[in-house]
């Protein structure tokens, strides 16, 4: 048994994968429970956050919001079943979200991280190990899709 995860075959032999420390994806019969995935949106622009948790939260995830990195940061350290942080670059507060992104990866490595940006291209080299990008405007099923490629891979 892995000292970080309990695992355990059920009636069914479906192999079942809980992390304490990340809600992962949980597959039961090839098909991801998005409702075990908990995502937060960081985003300054109201109409923005608003569009996009919603869908998100249509598609089935779990979604926290916070318009800048220091609310995000305080939403990290107070739920623990975050999987993927979702953040703008350009806001205010004490970072900008590749700040954040790197503060995130440093302090909960698990969280898979997603930036975008409408302002400026952000280079692979700015993004923390495994973090995506995606320029604005970008369509809502291609985060989708790409948050659950990403915890497919959990």
């Amino acid at each position: 048994m892995c000292s970080i995860c309990d695992a355990s075959n059920s009636a069914d032999d479906t192999l079942r994968i809980t992390n304490p420390v990340v809600a992962w994806a949980n597959w039961q019969g090839g098909q991801m429970d998005l409702a075990n995935i908990t995502i937060l949106v960081v985003e300054d622009e109201p109409l923005v956050l608003m569009s996009t948790v919603d869908f998100l939260q249509d598609e089935g995830f779990q979604v926290l919001e916070a318009p800048n990195a220091d609310e995000a940061i305080a939403l990290l350290e107070s739920n623990p079943a975050i999987s993927i942080l979702f953040t703008d670059v350009d806001m205010p507060g004490s970072m900008d979200g590749l700040k954040l992104s790197a503060a995130v990866r440093r302090r909960w490595p698990p969280v898979r991280i997603v930036v975008t940006s409408g302002h400026r291209m952000v280079d692979i080299t700015d993004l923390p190990d495994g973090g995506v990008f995606f320029s604005k405007p970008y369509r809502h099923r291609d985060i989708a899709t790409s948050f659950r490629e990403l915890m497919s891979g959990a």
